[in-house]
C-alpha cells in the first residue's frame, strides 16, 4: 500500500481470501476491504484479468491510471485537477456507490466501457436520499467514461443498479405509484446531472450537439423528499449549457461482476428478487436475507418484496424510459401463451434447494436447484473446463427451463424432452451411484431431477450410447440419414 500513500486508500484495511469467480472455479487469491462480503471478493476474482492474485487498490489504480492517461493525451484533463478526478473515483468504489464496468477491470481496450451506479449506495442512514451525491457521482461517471474513449465517443453508458433495492430502503413498492414517480425523478436527475457536466466540458472544449428539450417533465413531486427538485435543478443546468460534447449518455446495460463487486442485488429497473435467497453451508443449503430486505422497515418486507409480474416492470420502464438514451435491457424471455392447465404461477421464491456434484467422463459438472412449495422452480448449470460460449448457452437453457418451471409447466414434459439427449461430454458418471453412465450433460441432470422429484428412475442407456466421443472418428455433418428406429427418448413417458 505504500504506492497509494497520500490517496484515499491509506488506512483502508484489506483482508485476503481465496475463493473462485464460481463455486467451480479454481481460487485465486484476493485482496478487499475488510467489511466487504464474500459475493464481492467472488467478484473480484471474476474482474481481474489472468489467474494470479487479485487486489481491490491494484486493479483499481489500473483503471483509474488508464483512463487519466487517455485524458491527458487528449487534452480533456488537466494535471490540476487529475489528483480530483482520480480520488473521486477511488471514493465512488470505497463507498462501494459507483464503478466501472467489467471491460475496464480486465483492460479490454476495444470495448465499449460503461459506469454504474449502485442506487442502494446513495440512501442516508437516517433516511431519506443523498441526492447531491447522486449528482456529483454521475458528473464523476460522465469524466470517466469520457476519459477512458480519449473524448471520441459521442454515445456513452453511465447507468444505474439496483432501482428495485434503493426503493425498498425507501419503503416504497416496486409496483406503486410513488416508485414510478421516484424512479421517473432519480432517471431525470441522472440525465441531468450527466449532461450537465457534459455542458461544462462543451464550454471548455467545444460543443458537439446541441442542448434539447427533455419530454415529458419531470415528476413535480416524489415521496423522497427532496428528489424532485434535485432533478429540476439538474435538468436546468443542463439547458443552460451552450451545448454539449456527447450525444446520448444514459444508458442501462445488463449488470456484470461490477454489480456484485459493489453489492448491486439487481441490475437496472428490474424488480428485487425477493426477501430471501438460498446460501450453500457447511451444514446445507439455508436462507438468509437479501439486502433489500434488510433494507425495509420494520414489518414491511412482505408489502414491499412482493413478486410482480412483466406488467409492472413494463410500467417502470414507460415511467423511466423517456430520461434514458437507449432502451433498457429486456428479460432474456418473456412468458409463454396461458397453457390449458396449470394455471401460470406468480413469480419465484427460493425457499430451499440443493447443489450436486458429479463428473462425467472427467468433466466436473454442478446442478443446482431451487424450490418453492416442495415443487421444484428453477435450475442452473457450471462446468468447470467449458469455454465461455459453452457455459453462456448452457446458462441460457437452464433460464429457459426456469422459465417454464415457473409459469407451470411440467417437470416431466422437460424429462422427456432432454432426457437421453446425446452430446460430450458423455460417458461414466461418478458421485451418482443411481445413474452409472449418461449420454449427457442434459442426459444426467433430468434423469436426476425425475429420480428426485417424480420417483421415477429411468432406465439407464446402453454402455455404446455413454461411451465417451474421445478419439472417434468424427460423423460426418451432411448427408444425414434418418435413423432407422425411433430415438429412445421420443418413446418416453414420465409418470409421477
Amino acid at each position: 500500500m505504500a504506492r497509494y500513500r497520500g490517496t484515499l486508500w491509506d488506512g483502508v484495511a484489506l483482508r485476503r481470501t481465496r475463493i473462485g469467480a464460481d463455486p467451480d472455479a479454481p481460487p485465486r487469491a484476493v485482496a478487499l476491504p475488510i467489511g466487504w462480503e464474500e459475493e464481492a471478493a467472488a467478484a473480484l476474482a471474476a474482474l481481474a484479468p489472468g489467474a494470479g492474485p487479485a487486489s481491490l487498490p491494484r486493479l483499481a489504480e489500473a483503471w483509474i491510471g488508464a483512463a487519466l492517461a487517455r485524458g491527458r493525451k487528449a487534452g480533456l484533463v488537466t494535471e490540476r485537477e487529475a489528483p480530483r478526478l482520480a480520488e473521486g473515483w477511488r471514493a465512488l468504489l470505497l463507498t462501494r456507490r459507483g464503478a466501472p464496468g467489467a471491460e475496464s477491470w480486465r483492460g479490454e481496450a476495444k470495448a465499449e466501457p460503461r459506469f454504474v451506479l449502485n442506487l442502494p449506495a446513495f440512501l442516508e442512514p437516517e433516511g431519506g436520499f443523498d441526492a447531491e451525491g447522486y449528482a456529483e457521482a454521475c458528473a464523476l461517471g460522465l469524466r470517466f467514461l469520457d476519459c477512458a474513449t480519449a473524448g471520441r465517443a459521442a454515445r456513452l453508458r453511465l447507468g444505474f443498479a439496483d432501482l428495485a433495492g434503493w426503493l425498498a430502503g425507501l419503503g416504497l413498492a416496486y409496483d406503486s405509484e410513488g416508485a414510478r414517480q421516484a424512479a421517473a425523478a432519480l432517471a431525470a436527475l441522472t440525465r441531468g446531472a450527466a449532461e450537465a457536466e457534459s455542458g461544462r466540458l462543451a464550454e471548455r472544449l467545444g460543443a458537439r450537439e446541441p442542448v434539447a428539450l427533455i419530454w415529458p417533465e419531470p415528476p413535480a413531486e416524489t415521496p423522497v423528499p427532496g428528489l424532485a427538485a434535485a432533478a429540476r435543478a439538474a435538468l436546468d443546468a443542463a439547458m443552460a449549457s451552450p451545448g454539449l460534447r456527447h450525444r446520448s449518455i444514459v444508458a442501462l446495460a445488463p449488470p456484470d461482476a461490477a454489480e456484485a463487486l459493489l453489492g448491486a442485488e439487481t441490475g437496472g429497473i428490474a424488480p428485487a428478487p425477493g426477501a430471501t435467497r438460498p446460501v450453500e453451508t457447511a451444514s446445507g443449503v439455508v436462507d438468509v436475507p437479501t439486502r433489500a430486505a434488510r433494507r425495509c422497515p420494520e414489518g414491511q418486507v412482505a408489502r414491499l418484496l412482493a413478486p410482480v409480474g412483466e406488467a409492472a416492470r413494463r410500467r417502470m420502464l414507460e415511467a423511466v424510459g423517456p430520461f434514458l438514451s437507449g432502451p433498457a435491457p429486456v428479460p432474456v424471455a418473456l412468458p409463454a401463451p396461458p397453457r390449458p392447465a396449470p394455471a401460470a404461477r406468480a413469480g419465484l421464491r427460493r425457499q430451499r434447494g440443493q447443489t450436486l456434484h458429479v463428473t462425467i467422463a472427467g468433466q466436473r459438472v454442478a446442478l443446482r436447484t431451487a424450490e418453492e412449495g416442495g415443487q421444484l422452480r428453477e435450475i442452473a448449470f457450471s462446468l468447470a473446463r467449458e469455454g465461455a460460449t459453452t457455459r453462456s448457452l448452457l446458462e441460457a437453457f437452464a433460464q429457459a427451463v426456469s422459465i417454464g418451471l415457473a409459469r407451470g409447466v411440467p417437470l416431466a414434459e422437460f424429462v422427456e424432452a432432454f432426457a437421453y439427449t446425446r452430446f460430450g461430454p458423455a460417458g461414466a458418471v461418478e458421485g451418482d451411484p443411481d445413474i452409472p453412465r449418461a449420454t449427457s450433460v442434459l442426459d444426467w441432470a433430468f434423469r436426476r431431477l425425475a429420480l428426485d422429484h417424480l420417483g421415477a428412475a429411468l432406465p439407464q442407456p446402453e454402455a455404446e450410447e455413454g461411451a465417451p466421443a474421445r478419439g472417434a472418428e468424427p460423423a460426418p455433418l451432411l448427408p444425414l440419414d434418418l435413423p432407422s428406429a425411433p430415438e429412445r427418448r421420443r418413446g418416453l413417458r414420465v409418470v409421477a
